[in-house]
This record gives structure tokens, sequence and C-alpha cells, in this order.
């Protein structure tokens, strides 16, 4: 993970959730506590290590039963949001397995403002029917962050989180949280419905596509999530998704002036330029283009990109794009023969090779 997100959890974090935690129970032993925290390898640890880090030693220093330590973090959590807030989620998912009722009471507070959407996967694991049952209740709650909880929490295959197997191979019972979530009313929500969708889709495209033909058209905020749900079908070129959402085989147009530099410095950008031409206007049109990245053990890895989705009135348009090749923590480039493709719903225009040197 990011260097930046592990510091999240800062000497200063750590300062607050101590002081916090006297507040709320006057014996908490709060230098000793910061002491057990900064051990030697804490400035090695992830993200997730410091959180469960964290999550272990509060069960140290909070000598009640869970029922107890889950009141006071209640309160604790008053004080937290955002990321940073999971390690309360992260305490419930590590110690709270054997109570489903206080934990799923707790997920449920712990969840505003932040997101119980890691620690729940432990519970669908263990208990499928109860929690999916919590879920489809939580579905139904007046509060956004904890409809989004039922739909979040269950997607297949949610980043960062363990998978869900079982809703890998059958997403029967995901596509129930999704049918009592498809209108929500918040953005918050429907975002988190798009990508439940676009989860299930990566292993079971045909229920996507036919979840797509059953709700496109209904209201302006579900055709959203359809096709939101659909970009990695989309991006693949799958053909029968792009029909659905009126890109169709465009065979009036053609590329023109393709450019593109015949060689690239790592840490620097490839430069392309092309135009698309008609005899008519170029009408409905999904534009993209497709790096083939030249791997370690020298085979391919493809990723695709975005460049327009538009209904143009006109017979001509120009496109210039550049691709950055600065090394990421999630992608390390390799010096080599590479290759740019343009594509146009999801067909291959042009395809040429580049050099990264």
């Amino acid at each position: 993970m990011a260097e930046q997100l592990k510091k999240i959890y800062s000497q200063e974090f750590i300062e607050k959730l101590s002081n916090s935690l006297y507040k709320n129970y006057k014996d908490f032993k709060k230098d000793e506590f910061k002491k057990a925290i900064f051990i030697n390898t804490w400035e090695s640890f992830e993200l997730k290590q410091r959180m469960r880090h964290i999550s272990k030693t509060l069960g140290v220093f909070l000598v009640f039963s869970y029922k107890e330590q889950i009141e006071i973090l209640k309160k604790v959590k008053e004080e937290f949001s955002s990321l940073e807030a999971i390690i309360f989620q992260d305490f419930v998912e590590v110690f709270g397995l054997d109570d489903f009722e206080c934990s799923m009471k707790a997920l449920e507070a712990f969840t505003i403002d932040s997101s119980s959407e890691f620690a729940i996967r432990q519970f669908i694991l263990k208990y499928e029917e109860k929690t999916m049952h919590q879920m489809k209740l939580w579905s139904k709650s007046q509060n956004e962050h904890i409809r989004r909880l039922a739909s979040e929490g269950c997607r297949p295959r949610l980043p960062w989180a363990i998978a869900l197997p079982k809703f890998k191979q059958n997403p029967e019972k995901v596509f129930d949280i999704i049918e009592l979530l498809k209108n929500d009313s918040s953005k918050y929500v429907q975002k988190s419905v798009a990508n439940n969708l676009n989860d299930i889709s990566k292993d079971n495209p045909n229920l996507v596509l036919e979840f797509v033909k059953n709700n496109l058209g209904i209201s302006k905020e579900l055709d959203w999530i359809c096709k939101h749900g659909s970009r990695t079908l989309l991006k693949a070129g799958n053909q029968e998704i792009l029909k659905l959402f009126s890109f169709k085989e465009a065979k009036h147009i053609d590329i023109s002036n393709f450019s593109c530099d015949d060689f690239v410095k790592i840490e620097e950008n490839l430069n392309f330029s092309f135009e698309l031409i008609s005899k008519e206007k170029l009408g409905n049109i999904r534009v993209e283009y497709q790096i083939d990245y030249l791997k370690q053990n020298n085979k391919y890895s493809k990723k695709v990109f975005m460049i327009s989705q538009n209904d143009f009135n006109m017979n001509q348009r120009k496109f210039i794009k550049k691709q950055s090749f600065r090394n990421l923590t999630t992608r390390k480039h390799y010096l080599g023969k590479h290759f740019i493709r343009v594509l146009l719903n999801g067909k291959e225009l042009v395809k040429k090779e580049f050099h990264l040197i």
C-alpha cells in the first residue's frame, strides 16, 4: 500500500487515541499502551499491519469482557472517522467472531463516517446466512453509510480485502442485496452497487449482462449504475454490452494521421495523436487506447485507458494524448518493446510498437 497511507497511524494519531481511551476509561494505562504500540518493527509495518497491531494491543489494555470493550470503543469512535477509524472495525474482526449479535451492532455503529466493509467479510465466511440476512436489514436503513455497507461488504472481489469465493462462484445472494439497493437515492450507495456489479462481471459476465438488459432505461440513476458496473466488460470490448449502451460497430469511421513516439524514456511521456474521420457524423462512439506493457518475464500485460465516450455531431475529430511511463508503486516499467493500440467501440483500429529506453 502507498507509503502515505500507513502514516495515517502516526504518533499524533496514537496520542489522540490514547487520550480518548483515557477519557472514557480512567484506569487506562496510556503511557504503557503507547510504548506497546511503538515497538522496534513499527516503522516497517504497512497500513493493515499497523491496524492489526493497534487492535490486538487494545485487546490487551482493555481488560474487560468483549461487550464492555465495545461499549468503551463506541464512545471513543465518536472522535474518529474515515480510514483511520477502521481500527475499531478491525477490533471486532479480531475479537468478536464468537459474539455475532454484539458484533453486528458494533459494526453498524462503527461504519458511520467510516466503513465496516472489511471486517464484515469474516462474519460472512463464518455465518453466511445470518450475516446476509443482517445485510438485507441494513439495506433498508435510514443511514446511507449503513445501506452502503450492505453492498460494499459482500462484493466478491473487494480491493484490499479477503475474497468471497462462494460469491465469486455464485453471486445469487449478492444480487439479492443489489436488488434492494439498485434504486437508492444516495450516490454513495449507487457507487457501491455499481462496484459490486463490476466485481461480479469478472467472474460471471453473463449475469451482469442480464442485469443491464433488465434495468437499463428505467431511470437516469440506474442507467449510471448499469454503465459504471459494466466498465470492465466495456474495456474488454464485450460486443453485447457495447451494443446495450449503443456503441455499435463503427464501420463508417476511419483513422487518419496516426502519430506516436518511437522511443520514450522511463519517467517521461509517450506522445501520440490521431484523427477519426467519416463521410457522415461520427455518432455515439467510445474511444480508448491500450498499452501492451512488457513484463519482466518478456510477456505482456494489457491495460485499456479511456479517451472519450460521446455522441459526436461532426464528421472529424482529432485527439492528442500522452501516457506517463513514470514508475509507480503499482506498476514498474521494463525496458524494451511495447505496443499501443487505438480502440473504437471495442475494435482495434491501429497498432504500433514503441520502445521504452
